[in-house]
């Protein structure tokens, strides 16, 4: 993420579809905020959240990657995505998520790795489980409830054997 995707990530966290499962809309000055955050992230661990645009247009896809976050009073490393509706069903969030476990595994030599999403989100739940997350518990998670799926590394090691 940098400075220069504040227009793109304003359009997202103001459209209420896709911020239905992901904590509600926001205001441009809450984005700010966010963009702020993510990218004070990036400057204290050196990874975070990606700006995902496709390839050949260069449109704005979505967000997402791995972060440290909160969960229930622990620190976690999350892998996270979110995406423009356009960009719906067409596997990219899966793909977006599966690189990140890529990354927090191969790159960042992560032990573990959290993915939630709220109850409702079947769909969030099946790119989790696609990418390697099996599903661990309930949770609340701003102030909503959640499930919670976590990764071993163990796990993704074993996926990656040949069978």
């Amino acid at each position: 993420m940098c400075a220069g995707d504040l227009d793109d990530l304003t359009r997202m966290y103001r459209d209420p579809q896709v911020m239905a499962t992901l904590g509600g809309v926001r205001s441009a000055l809450q984005t700010v905020e966010y963009l702020d955050c993510m990218l004070a992230h990036w400057e204290q661990h050196g990874f975070g959240w990606w700006t995902a645009r496709d390839t050949m247009t260069g449109q704005f896809v979505g967000r997402g990657g791995v972060r440290h976050a909160m969960v229930n009073d622990r620190s976690e490393v999350e892998v996270g995505y979110g995406l423009m509706q356009e960009f719906w069903g067409r596997g990219l969030a899966t793909e977006l998520a599966q690189e990140s476990v890529r990354v927090g595994f191969l790159e960042l030599r992560r032990p573990d790795l959290v993915s939630f999403t709220m109850t409702t989100n079947n769909a969030s739940r099946r790119v989790m489980e696609k990418a390697g997350f099996r599903y661990e518990r309930e949770i609340v998670h701003a102030n909503l409830p959640h499930v919670l799926y976590r990764q071993t590394e163990s796990s993704y090691r074993d996926s990656l054997k040949p069978r």
